[in-house]
């Protein structure tokens, strides 16, 4: 097998694929029922041809990939995967380190260390805080969680990750009425239930009401865990860490923050002041594949206590090498023994794009939802429904009641089918919504005019053909 020549030709297929964006419509091309057809066949019963089979490959997924590494894709909050990041990860691969502990994987070990302390750095949390490199903020989230479990119940005299939840002290768990599914999906996963919460009120942006956490808190006695937010997904909305913190602590809860996409605004100057006071939380979850525009898969569990992340996290065995003093296993801090080395390409971007660069980038993509906001608000029957503080826009289209969600409906299918543009729809308050994010590092203003004129010609058109 010529091994220069195969990389070259995924490398070429990927270039090429990279090159297109620019001409290629924001949808894919085939929906999965085609998807399938296009690779379904019966157990292959000998071998392939490798560059044979790269090349088939290419052409059997193409028509099915979404567009969205385009700078036009709204859809949900989605880095672009940069470029530098998608080389550091084709090398990352290639290399097939299994990044579980210093001694086997030195490089991947020491990547991981050197790019959590720029991580940290960048989104000012304390310096002492341990990072895991994960899949994204769904396990972030969890980690985070699962640190705090056992953490809580320890100081009840109760050790969770050697005795398990039967006949633990019950953990209390608050959280706002606006979280992120994710977040829920986590605390099932840890044995404490979506369900058996406390949801606190929130306000029009999806902001937890001080006065209601402070009721809520008010019934607390045990082991607690309160759970905050930086970037509400609809609104961008952050909770008010000054107020809400301070009173968690008081009654000695661990407070977690997902900040999936919005703990970036502690990396430009200009919105640093949404996330004033998430330093002083307990856990953080991010991720990476969105605002720093890594590869999938990337996110990051930031957890202030390294000894609680370690003891939730860390797999022991007798044939695993031991770290020493100044030494750092990835897989102490994720729930992964076997994995690959994310730390590259975290690495790579960080390298790549500088604290300025990504600070210029944060404020290119919220400047630009903020003109798409203002763009959309000046026509007669679209009404923004959220303060664009970040880079998040909803809106809807025609009257308040069912027939405006039948609308709003329509303008996505719209605009989804045209291609021009990919956004998604949501519900807000019990009423549909388009949901616009921004978070690719190549959209600017002018791409937000772009998708401005897009959605105001779907707009157009619906209302045309309704009447």
């Amino acid at each position: 097998m010529d091994i220069e020549a195969l990389f070259r030709l995924a490398a070429e297929n990927a270039a090429r694929f990279r090159n297109g964006v620019a001409e290629r419509p924001h949808r894919p091309l085939r929906d999965y029922a085609g998807s399938i057809d296009a690779f379904d066949e019966a157990l292959p019963e000998g071998p392939a041809e490798a560059n044979a089979l790269i090349s088939d490959l290419a052409a059997r997924a193409d028509p099915g990939l979404h567009l969205m590494a385009g700078p036009r894709f709204f859809g949900w909050v989605i880095g672009g995967s940069h470029p530098v990041g998608v080389a550091a990860d084709m090398l990352t691969s290639a290399w097939g380190q299994n990044a579980g502990n210093h001694t086997a994987a030195p490089s991947a070990a020491a990547v991981e260390a050197v790019a959590a302390r720029w991580l940290l750095q960048l989104l000012h949390l304390p310096g002492e805080c341990s990072v895991g490199f994960v899949t994204g903020a769904t396990v972030a989230n969890f980690t985070c969680l699962a640190a705090a479990r056992g953490a809580v119940l320890r100081r009840y005299g109760w050790d969770a990750d050697a005795r398990g939840l039967f006949g633990a002290p019950p953990i209390t768990v608050l959280i706002g009425d606006d979280a992120h599914t994710t977040v829920f999906s986590a605390l099932q996963f840890l044995g404490l239930g979506h369900d058996r919460v406390i949801r606190v009120a929130t306000d029009g942006e999806g902001r937890i009401r001080a006065q209601a956490f402070e009721e809520a808190l008010s019934g607390v006695d045990g082991p607690a865990i309160a759970i905050l937010q930086a970037g509400q997904i609809n609104t961008g909305a952050f909770d008010d860490f000054h107020a809400l913190i301070p009173l968690a602590k008081g009654k000695g809860a661990w407070v977690h923050v997902d900040g999936a996409f919005g703990l970036w605004a502690s990396a430009s100057p200009e919105r640093r002041a949404l996330a004033a006071g998430v330093e002083d939380a307990d856990s953080w979850a991010t991720d990476g594949h969105k605002w720093l525009q890594t590869p999938y898969d990337s996110g990051y569990a930031i957890v202030r206590d390294e000894l609680a992340h370690r003891r939730a996290m860390t797999i022991a065995a007798s044939y695993l090498p031991l770290a020493g003093e100044g030494e750092r296993d990835p897989s102490h801090y994720v729930p992964e023994l076997s994995r690959r080395a994310r730390g590259f390409a975290t690495w790579a971007m960080i390298k790549h794009l500088g604290r300025h660069g990504i600070a210029e980038m944060i404020d290119r993509n919220c400047a630009a939802a903020a003109a798409m906001a203002a763009m959309l608000a000046e026509r007669k029957g679209v009404f923004l429904l959220n303060d664009v503080v970040l880079n998040q826009v909803i809106v809807r289209f025609g009257n308040a009641g069912e027939e405006g969600d039948r609308l709003t409906r329509e303008v996505i299918t719209a605009l989804q089918g045209d291609g021009q543009i990919f956004v998604g729809g949501a519900q807000w308050r019990g009423r549909q919504v388009m949901r616009i994010s921004v978070c690719n590092y190549q959209t600017d203003l002018h791409q937000a005019e772009i998708a401005a004129a897009a959605i105001l010609s779907a707009f157009e058109r619906v209302s045309a053909g309704a009447r």
